[in-house]
């Protein structure tokens, strides 16, 4: 009888580079708690406190990169986060750092962009989307920027801006033989500040994790305003699970609303000229320090407290309407993000991860026996794949109250992973479904688990 296989192996991770990481040590990938991992569709980035590697695992990408990002020896910064950008042709990796700045790196290891988000420690980037369809009216592309006690949310579209224009200044630097010099002031300043909100999530003590799920409804006073609102799930330490409506901040800048809105070439219009008008500027004094930004209104909703209890990690279905949170008491709680309830409650998984999947079950019809059918989104079933490391399995359930679909046996020193929302990415058939990656560090191979049962 032939053994059954729940993975795919795809490629390998294995190879000096990593060796700054801590890679040769068994148990290296998750015993550091600085070290950070983010995937893309056939690379990965790992970073530590000071480095960032980037790996190709496939033959169609055999990308190794080293970048060491400037960091402030005063102030003992160092990464805290790491996540692709991925739009079309560009590809950018982000960091974070712990004195609150998000740090653009291009694929060539440069210095895209550098801004203060907020004087703290940031936790998490969170890239997320959701396009118009039956149950969501409106499209929204994000990055979410995750620190205790504070959410900051940069508009994808903004970001694509910034990107569209670097792209292009170094396409034209490519075939320009005698390139401008830019002065060391302009590095990484050179495309204006990104546009973003700002909220305080602390009024139940600050967070370990956050998200924002998506547009939600204005209070009942307020129907007819056209102000967006956002809803923001936060765990943490004093309040397992919170939840604020955050309201757009209407006091934002004139060169702020104004970016967040233009077509690329009038930002690089606009941009151009700030340019110059600042530097015909010879008797204007050096650029103060950068203050942070006025938070806007965060309203409090609900907060389950159960001490001793603390919420530890977030994860949030694409559609949003769905957040797996796991605990310090090893429980995972499913919960409704619209309905603001627990719909489901697992035992017994202490320090698990989890990840949305989609699973391919609908296959009793007719067109599925078909040879050259494709699965579209409707064959596909939501489900959570939980990896417990102290069981050593991997678990997959259908949601929102379905059955255990698969456990499996996964080598120590394995992490699931998730490649990065892609901007602007369509719905064109063959569906793309949501995929889970496993990563077994000692060895370096990376595996897919499979979606059909």
């Amino acid at each position: 009888m032939m053994k059954r296989t729940h993975t795919t192996e795809l490629g390998s991770i294995a190879c000096e580079e990593l060796g700054e990481l801590g890679a040769g040590k068994e148990g290296w990938l998750v015993d550091n708690p600085n070290l950070l991992c983010a995937l893309d569709t056939h690379s990965i980035a790992l970073a530590n406190r000071s480095v960032i590697v980037v790996l190709g695992w496939s033959e169609s990408d055999g990308t190794r990169l080293k970048i060491r990002p400037e960091l402030s020896p005063i102030e003992a910064e160092f990464v805290t986060a790491v996540e692709w950008l991925v739009f079309d042709e560009i590809r950018v990796v982000v960091a974070g750092t712990s004195s609150g700045y998000l740090l653009f790196f291009s694929l060539g290891g440069g210095l895209i962009h550098r801004q203060m988000v907020y004087p703290v420690r940031i936790i998490r980037l969170r890239v997320r989307g959701t396009k118009r369809d039956l149950t969501h009216e409106t499209s929204s592309e994000e990055v979410c920027v995750v620190m205790p006690g504070i959410v900051a949310r940069f508009d994808g579209s903004d970001i694509q801006n910034m990107l569209h224009q670097w792209f292009q200044d170094t396409q034209s630097r490519f075939w320009d033989q005698t390139p401008k010099k830019r002065g060391s002031d302009d590095f990484g300043h050179s495309y204006g500040k990104l546009p973003y909100q700002l909220w305080s999530v602390s009024k139940y003590g600050t967070c370990a994790d956050a998200a924002i799920t998506g547009i939600m409804p204005p209070p009942l006073m307020e129907i007819q305003s056209s102000e967006h609102y956002y809803c923001g799930i936060t765990v943490g330490e004093d309040a397992v699970i919170s939840a604020f409506r955050l309201s757009e901040d209407k006091n934002r800048s004139l060169v702020g609303a104004i970016l967040s809105r233009v077509v690329p070439a009038t930002f690089s219009t606009i941009a151009s000229l700030s340019k110059m008008i600042w530097r015909s500027d010879q008797g204007s004094p050096k650029k103060s320090e950068e203050k942070p930004q006025p938070f806007a209104r965060a309203s409090p909703l609900t907060c389950l407290k159960d001490f001793p209890r603390k919420g530890e990690k977030l994860t949030l279905s694409p559609s949003g309407t769905l957040a797996a949170i796991t605990d310090s008491l090893g429980r995972i709680l499913l919960l409704d993000t619209q309905a603001l309830v627990i719909v489901r409650l697992w035992k017994g998984y202490r320090d698990a991860s989890c990840l949305f999947m989609e699973m391919l079950v609908k296959k009793d019809t007719a067109a599925s026996s078909s040879r050259y059918y494709e699965p579209t989104k409707s064959d596909y079933c939501l489900c959570l794949a939980i990896h417990a490391p102290r069981k050593g399995i991997v678990e997959i359930w259908q949601m929102r109250t379905g059955p255990r679909l698969r456990a499996f046996q996964c080598a120590k020193g394995s992490k699931i992973l998730q490649p990065t929302y892609r901007f602007g990415s369509s719905h064109a058939s063959p569906y793309v479904p949501l995929e889970v990656f496993l990563l077994n560090g000692d060895s370096g191979q990376i595996s897919v688990l499979n979606r059909t049962l």
